[in-house]
């Protein structure tokens, strides 16, 4: 396992992927989210279903030294690393939308580069389609893969950004995940191990 450490650099990647270079379907679109976009996408959308993608798993493995932490203490938020699988909930995005949403997406989500945008089969109890998911960049400063769990929990507990603690980010995604009927105990274990160091500090 890595061991906790400071993300070696914060500056925005200097050419990111730009969502023109992905192969689009025609017509509306889907996006496959996992962890704050669930809850707080932050864009118009026609339709959300709950939705497997198979061959990722949500882990705390980015850094983030701006939505919930700084540069100097930067927090952990999620992102998706390869094997397993995840649930989430994906949103359907009207055509007439699509250019808009995906502009917010970019500015929101791939400022830094630290994800890769993948179009990527996800399952709904209605149907099979191609969503847009935000898979980890596993080469980018940012990426702290699988910490030690005490490691995350102490991340977590003490971090806060723009977009306020990192606690309520792991509480909120909890929230949603029992809403879905998921129980991810890696993610249970991490919530206890917070709520321990919290009642130490």
């Amino acid at each position: 396992m890595r061991r906790a450490s400071k993300p070696r650099s914060d500056g925005l990647q200097a050419d990111p992927v730009h969502y023109d270079s992905l192969d689009w379907p025609h017509g509306d679109i889907w996006i496959f989210t996992y962890g704050s976009l669930m809850w707080d996408p932050g864009f118009s959308h026609c339709a959300a279903e709950p939705a497997l993608l198979r061959g990722y798993h949500r882990s705390f493995c980015i850094y983030s030294s701006r939505y919930r932490g700084t540069v100097e203490a930067p927090g952990l938020v999620l992102g998706l690393d390869p094997g397993g699988a995840c649930k989430g909930i994906v949103y359907r995005i009207a055509a007439a939308d699509r250019a808009g949403v995906l502009e917010a997406l970019w500015h929101r989500e791939m400022r830094r580069g630290v994800y890769w945008p993948r179009l990527l089969p996800v399952t709904t109890p209605q149907r099979r389609c191609l969503a847009l998911a935000f898979v980890a960049n596993r080469s980018h400063d940012g990426y702290a893969g699988r910490l030690a769990l005490d490691d995350a929990a102490r991340l977590i507990a003490s971090c806060r950004g723009e977009r306020g603690s990192n606690v309520d980010y792991l509480v909120n995604t909890l929230r949603h995940l029992d809403e879905l009927g998921v129980r991810d105990l890696h993610l249970l274990r991490l919530m206890e191990r917070v709520c321990e160091c919290r009642g130490r500090g």
